[in-house]
C-alpha cells in the first residue's frame, strides 16, 4: 500500500475542501451524484415497529407527518403518493413507501388543489355527480370511454370504492367495462388502498390488470393510480389534478414508475424493521445532499422524530443504516462505467483501511452483518485479486456489463446475497432485477448519525476520498491479507482512530484536508469511555470496542417459515495503559492478572459474555457479568480501587475496596490471562486461560 506523508497541518473549511472537489469533477467532465438512506424513529419508540417490526399502528402516521414537512419546507406543490414496497417471507403485507415527487428541476409536475383544513372540509368530497364530472373530464383527456364498478369493503361497510379498469400500451390508453356478478363486488380483507385489494381473480384472464380506483371515506378520499410507464402517468396524473380541482386534497397511492434518466426528483419515507427509512432524492453536490440531512433534521424535530435513541445518559444510534449511493446524472453520463479503474481503486482503498468499515457502522459488524466486507464475504483474496487486475486491463469503453457481472458476485456476503455487503453492486448492472441496472455503488456500513453535521461530514469524506482516487499516482496497489488481526487489533477503537488518522493525512497530501473534529466527535460517541483513571504520570482508559456477533444457523419463527439470528450476547473493550502504570501498577480482572507489560503488544482487549440468549453459540458459556476490576498499587498486595461492570450503558462503576464483601484475597485467585495467541490483543474469558487456543 502506498503511505502518504503525515497530515499537513492546513486550517480550511469543510464547506471550501466541498468546493474543491466540486472543481475537480468539474475539470474532469465528472458529475457524481449522491443518494443517501438515514434512518428515523420517535422520541419515544414505543411498540414492535419501532424494534424489530416494519410496520405497525403508528409509523404511517409519523410518514405522513414528515412527508408534509418535507413537502412545506424543500418542495412546496409536491406530489405526495403511497406504494407498496418489498414484501419479505413471514410478513403479511408488503411494507409500504410514501414517494414525494417533484421534476427534475424542482417545479411542481402537476397542480394540485389546496388542501382544505376548515371544519366543513367534508363538503369538498366527491358526491356521486362530482365523481361522474372527474371521469369525463378524464375520459376527454385521455381520449377514450370510462365505466366505473363500485365494490363494497369488508373493512369500512361505509367506505365508497370505484375501480376503472384503465391501460396503456404502446398504442395508447384502453379500457372496457368489467363486468362483475354482485356477489363478485367486494375487495379482500388485507389492509391497505383499495388498488391493493382488487377481486382480480375475476378480471377478464386477455385484459392487463392496471386498474384505477377511486375511494371515498368519512373525512377524504383517494385515488390508486395503475402502474404505468412514466410518461403516461405524468398524463393521467395532470388529468387527476385537474378534474379534481375544488375538491379536497386527495390521497395518491399506486405504483410509482422508475425514472432512471432523472426526469424526476422523488423522496421516499418507508417502512423498515424498527425505524422509518428516508430515501433522499439524487444529489449532485455534496452540498446539496448536506442541505437535505439539515431540512430532514429540522422536519423529523417538527413532528417527534430523531435520529437517535436515548438509552438513560447515552445516546445511541437508531439501529438503522445511513447507506450512501454514489452514481450518475444517467447511464450515458455515468462517471464509472467508462473507469473501471478509478472504480477498482475504491475497493482497495477501502479494503486497506478497516476505519471505513467500521468506524460509522453500527453495533453489529463483521461476517454476519449487513454490510460484511469483501474479505469477511464469500469471496476469496485471489478471486477479488484477480478481479481488480482484469477490470484494470479493459480497454476504453463502456464496461458496465464487464463491471458488474465481474464484482456483483465477489460483493455478497458469505450465503451468497449480494445486498449485503459494506460496497454493494447488486443496483450498478444487474439486468435479472428491475431495478438492478442503475449504476449504483452503495456503501452500506454507515449509521444513522445523531446530528445531520456528522452525517453530513461522513459524506463529505467519502465524496473527497473518491475525489482522490482519480489521480492514479494515488491509487493502492493489490490488497492486504488481515488475516486475523482484521477481528483483533483493527475493531479496537485505538487502531481504528489511528487508521482514519492516515485517510484524514492522505487527503492532505492530495490538497483536500478536512476537519477532523466531527470525525472524533462521532469516534468518541462510537466507543464511549466506560473507565479513566489518573494518579500523577500513571493512566488507563477503557473504552467500548467492536465485537463481530456469530452467526447462527436457521430457527424456525412463527408462520412456519425460518430466520437467521446472530449471537449478540458477546462483547469487548479496549484497555490502554501508559508505560508509567504498566511498570508501576497491576490489574486484576476477577480476581485473575491482566498482562498489561512483557512482549505481547498494546492495547490489550478483553471479550466477555454480556447475557444469556437463546439460541446462542456455546450456551454452556456463563454470562461474565459482573466485572470486577481490581487495582492493586505499587509494592502492594491490597487493593486501591474496585469497579464493577453491569453494562456497558453504565460503565464501570467504583466499588468500596475497604468493605469486606468487595475486598480480594491477597494475591491472584487464578493463573494470569492470556491472548489467544501471543501475536494478538484479544483475551477470551470463554477461555480457562491456561492452554491458549488458535482462532
Amino acid at each position: 500500500m502506498k503511505r502518504q506523508p503525515d497530515v499537513v497541518q492546513v486550517t480550511v473549511s469543510n464547506e471550501t475542501t466541498a468546493a474543491a472537489l466540486e472543481a475537480r469533477l468539474q475539470r474532469a467532465g465528472i458529475t457524481l451524484t449522491m443518494g443517501g438512506e438515514p434512518t428515523y424513529v420517535p422520541l419515544d419508540p414505543q411498540g414492535s415497529e419501532w424494534s424489530v417490526a416494519a410496520d405497525g399502528p403508528t409509523k404511517l402516521g409519523y410518514a405522513r407527518a414528515l412527508a408534509a414537512q418535507l413537502q412545506q419546507r424543500a418542495w412546496p406543490g409536491s406530489t405526495l403518493m403511497y406504494c407498496p414496497g418489498k414484501r419479505y417471507a413471514g410478513e403479511v403485507n408488503p411494507r409500504w413507501a410514501l414517494r414525494l415527487i417533484t421534476g427534475a428541476d424542482g417545479t411542481p409536475l402537476v397542480t394540485w388543489p389546496t388542501p382544505v383544513l376548515s371544519a366543513t372540509a367534508c363538503a369538498a368530497l366527491p358526491n356521486a355527480a362530482r365523481l361522474a364530472g372527474l371521469l369525463a373530464e378524464l375520459e376527454a383527456a385521455l381520449g377514450l370511454a370510462l365505466q366505473a364498478v363500485e365494490l363494497s369493503d369488508p373493512q369500512d361497510p361505509n367506505r365508497q370504492t370505484w375501480a376503472v379498469p384503465l391501460s396503456w400500451d404502446q398504442q395508447g390508453w384502453h379500457s372496457f367495462a368489467w363486468e362483475l356478478a354482485p356477489e363478485q363486488r367486494c375487495l379482500s380483507s388485507a389492509s391497505g388502498p383499495a388498488g391493493l385489494r382488487l377481486p382480480l381473480e375475476h378480471f377478464p384472464p386477455e385484459e392487463l390488470r392496471q386498474v384505477l380506483t377511486i375511494e371515498r371515506w368519512s373525512g377524504g378520499w383517494g385515488l390508486f393510480l395503475p402502474p404505468v410507464e412514466r410518461a403516461p402517468f405524468e398524463q393521467l396524473l395532470a388529468a387527476l389534478a385537474s378534474g379534481s380541482q375544488g375538491l379536497r386534497l386527495p390521497e395518491l397511492s399506486g405504483v410509482l414508475p422508475l425514472d432512471i434518466d432523472g426526469h424526476w426528483q422523488v423522496l421516499g419515507l418507508a417502512s423498515d424493521p424498527g425505524v422509518l427509512e428516508i430515501n433522499l432524492p439524487v444529489c449532485r453536490t455534496w452540498a446539496d445532499y448536506a442541505r437535505w440531512l439539515e431540512v430532514l433534521e429540522q422536519g423529523g424535530t417538527a413532528v417527534g422524530l430523531r435520529a437517535f435513541k436515548q438509552q438513560g445518559n447515552r445516546t445511541l444510534g437508531t439501529g438503522g443504516g445511513n447507506h450512501l449511493l454514489l452514481g450518475g446524472p444517467s447511464l450515458e453520463q455515468h462517471p464509472f462505467f467508462s473507469r473501471p479503474g478509478w472504480l477498482v481503486a475504491i475497493l482497495r482503498y477501502w479494503h486497506w483501511h478497516p476505519s471505513l468499515a467500521y468506524l460509522f457502522s453500527g453495533a453489529s459488524v463483521g461476517p454476519a452483518s449487513q454490510a460484511p466486507r469483501a474479505d469477511e464475504g464469500s469471496a476469496s483474496l485471489l478471486d477479488l485479486e484477480l478481479a481488480h487486475r482484469l477490470l484494470e486491463q479493459l480497454p476504453p469503453g463502456d464496461h458496465r456489463v464487464a463491471i458488474g457481472e465481474t464484482l456483483r458476485h465477489l460483493h455478497a456476503d458469505r450465503s451468497g446475497n449480494t445486498h449485503r455487503s459494506e460496497i454493494s453492486l447488486d443496483k450498478f448492472w444487474n439486468p435479472a432485477w428491475t431495478a438492478g441496472c442503475q449504476g449504483l455503488l452503495e456503501f452500506r456500513a454507515l449509521e444513522t448519525m445523531p446530528h445531520h453535521h456528522w452525517a453530513a461530514a461522513v459524506a463529505l469524506l467519502w465524496r473527497a476520498l473518491v475525489v482522490m482516487l482519480l489521480e492514479p499516482e494515488r491509487r493502492p496497489e493489490g490488497l492486504c491479507d488481515w488475516g486475523p488481526t482484521l477481528h483483533d487489533r483493527a475493531l479496537l477503537p485505538s487502531a481504528l482512530w489511528a487508521d482514519l488518522e492516515q485517510v484524514l493525512a492522505d487527503l492532505a497530501a492530495a490538497g483536500l484536508a478536512l476537519d477532523p473534529q466531527p470525525f472524533h466527535a462521532i469516534w468518541q460517541w462510537r466507543f464511549p469511555q466506560l473507565l479513566h483513571w489518573q494518579a500523577g504520570e500513571a493512566a488507563f482508559t477503557i473504552r467500548q470496542a467492536l465485537e463481530p456477533w456469530p452467526l447462527l444457523c436457521d430457527v424456525p419463527v412463527e408462520g412456519g417459515s425460518t430466520s437467521r439470528f446472530v449471537d449478540s450476547s458477546l462483547r469487548r473493550f479496549e484497555l490502554i495503559a501508559n508505560p508509567v502504570f504498566q511498570r508501576d501498577y497491576r490489574l486484576l480482572l476477577q480476581g485473575r492478572e491482566l498482562p498489561l507489560v512483557g512482549e505481547r503488544p498494546q492495547p490489550l482487549a478483553v471479550r466477555y459474555r454480556q447475557e444469556a440468549l437463546y439460541p446462542c453459540l456455546h450456551p454452556f458459556v456463563p454470562v461474565h457479568v459482573p466485572l470486577r476490576l481490581t487495582l492493586i498499587g505499587p509494592g502492594s498486595q491490597q487493593p486501591i480501587a474496585v469497579w464493577s461492570l453491569h453494562g456497558e450503558s453504565s460503565g464501570f462503576a467504583p466499588l468500596d475496596p475497604l468493605d469486606p464483601a468487595v475486598a480480594e484475597p491477597v494475591g491472584p485467585s487464578g493463573p494470569p490471562w492470556r491472548p489467544l495467541t501471543p501475536d494478538l490483543c484479544t483475551l477470551d474469558l470463554r477461555l480457562d486461560g491456561d492452554a491458549p487456543m488458535h482462532g
